[in-house]
């Protein structure tokens, strides 16, 4: 395995825009998530939770309501990751309530 997929680390940001954008919804994604995306091999980071309504500057993007933050060891356990059962449960399961989804991945430089 080349040095980029086995030592780079690896950051993904998702951010989802709900259908139904209720407490008690946001509440369940946060929930599927901590269930299912949590304690993956690999994983340095794990956190979801909400827009934060207070900051509301003119650079603050706010058309989100859950976001979802991994940092992987390598990009090996990202794939993995990817191609984890849990990862496509987490998927099927909770994709009819999402309206759009944006994952931003990043590679961490030294």
């Amino acid at each position: 395995m080349d040095e980029h997929r086995t030592h780079t680390r690896i950051a993904h940001m998702v951010y989802f825009s709900l259908h139904d954008a209720s407490p008690q919804a946001r509440a369940r994604l946060i929930a599927a998530a901590h269930e299912l995306l949590s304690a993956h091999d690999g994983v340095l980071h794990f956190s979801v939770g909400t827009l934060a309504e207070g900051l509301t500057r003119p650079v603050n993007v706010r058309d989100f309501e859950v976001s979802l933050h991994v940092i992987f060891e390598h990009m090996a356990a990202h794939d993995r990751y990817q191609a984890d059962p849990r990862h496509l449960r987490f998927m099927a399961e909770n994709r009819p309530n999402w309206k759009a989804v944006r994952v931003f991945d990043s590679i961490f430089t030294p």
